[in-house]
């Protein structure tokens, strides 16, 4: 079954790849940033051919419309039937976008990109400086402006934001700022993320005995954390003893967060309603994503957790093929809704081969 629904994942990404680069899945005709670094990161590591050049074209098209300050768009929107427009209103697209530049050139040994991008990628750096308005060195966003822009309603300093900078700074040779945000994240009273357990989903100011902060899980935040070093083994591994403890890799992996947000709650926000999220366990409201179980799977290979992650990549892959790659899962029958989502093909060709390799390959 793992063999079947790796050669199902290629097929997934083939079908997804285009002359501008790789689009997000059948019926979704644009490039969305996130979607395609995710993807081609993990697709990468196979050595069709067709991958490398969707890669090339999809940072040549997210470098072209880079918007005169720095920021990468969250969507570039011009090949299909719909009004042509660019999107930007997002944080991540530009961290993923860095991260991209430099996985294409080690995985393919060849800098001639990276150099053409240079420019590119220093003003896409100079951009992501000026989000930290509290020159702590964390970055700071507005609601909805990540991955999850239509729920739920959190702001500041965000742990899924965290995770990538650190990766980003590391990856860009910036030591000491990528120091300074680790202190931070883990360890500055008042200002940091790691609740002795787990990172908390966002926080902002404090107000006496007021705080501006969502105590819920965060899954994808969390597991970056741990895949990109910004968790200590001690951290990593009480954030993957609570991911067991509270069943969030069930039925499949992963819930998105947990719990759920339900209205009366504090983190509730009336304009939930007005999309898939407004119900509990449906879509990002603790619904399973797949893309987010591979990165799962990638966490317990870092901790040398094989047997684990063998079993989490058996789930994986029969949520895959069950669902032909849905965006999401509900929890409560299984049910997928949508399907041919190319990060997921592309992050269980990582875990796939990364399982194999026994070692993290993203």
């Amino acid at each position: 079954m793992l063999q079947r629904c790796y050669e199902k994942a290629k097929e997934v990404i083939k079908r997804n790849c285009f002359s501008n680069g790789l689009f997000a899945s059948i019926g979704y005709d644009a490039l969305w940033t996130r979607d395609s670094m995710i993807s081609l990161i993990g697709a990468s590591l196979d050595k069709e051919k067709k991958f490398r050049e969707a890669f090339k074209q999809s940072l040549i098209t997210l470098k072209k419309h880079q918007s005169k300050l720095g920021q990468i768009p969250n969507a570039v929107d011009k090949f299909g039937k719909r009004k042509s427009h660019v999107d930007y209103q997002s944080i991540d697209s530009t961290l993923w976008f860095i991260i991209g530049e430099h996985v294409y050139k080690e995985r393919y040994k060849d800098s001639s990109l990276f150099n053409k991008h240079k420019k590119a990628i220093s003003k896409a750096l100079t951009w992501l400086s000026y989000q930290d308005m509290s020159e702590d060195g964390m970055l700071e966003q507005l609601p909805t402006t990540d991955w999850q822009d239509a729920f739920p309603h959190k702001y500041g300093h965000i742990i899924n934001t965290q995770a990538l900078y650190y990766r980003v700074l590391i990856l860009n040779g910036e030591k000491e700022k990528a120091k300074k945000l680790k202190a931070v994240v883990n360890e500055k009273k008042g200002w940091k993320l790691w609740n002795k357990e787990f990172y908390i989903a966002w926080r902002w100011k404090n107000h006496n005995q007021y705080k501006e902060i969502g105590s819920w899980f965060d899954s994808l935040g969390n597991i970056l954390a741990i895949i990109f070093d910004l968790a200590d083994k001690e951290k990593a591994e009480k954030i993957l003893s609570h991911i067991k403890k509270q069943k969030i890799d069930m039925p499949y992996p992963v819930k998105a967060i947990y719990p759920p947000i339900k209205k009366g709650s504090k983190d509730w926000q009336d304009y939930f309603k007005d999309c898939d999220a407004g119900k509990p366990y449906h879509y990002l409201n603790g619904g399973i994503w797949p893309y987010i179980g591979g990165f799962y799977v990638l966490a317990l290979i870092k901790l040398k957790k094989f047997k684990q992650a063998e079993e989490q990549l058996q789930k994986l892959a029969e949520s895959n093929l069950r669902g032909n790659f849905p965006e999401w899962i509900s929890p409560l029958n299984k049910k997928g809704y949508g399907k041919f989502q190319a990060w997921n093909a592309g992050i269980y060709i990582a875990a796939f081969n990364s399982l194999k390799r026994k070692k993290v390959l993203f």
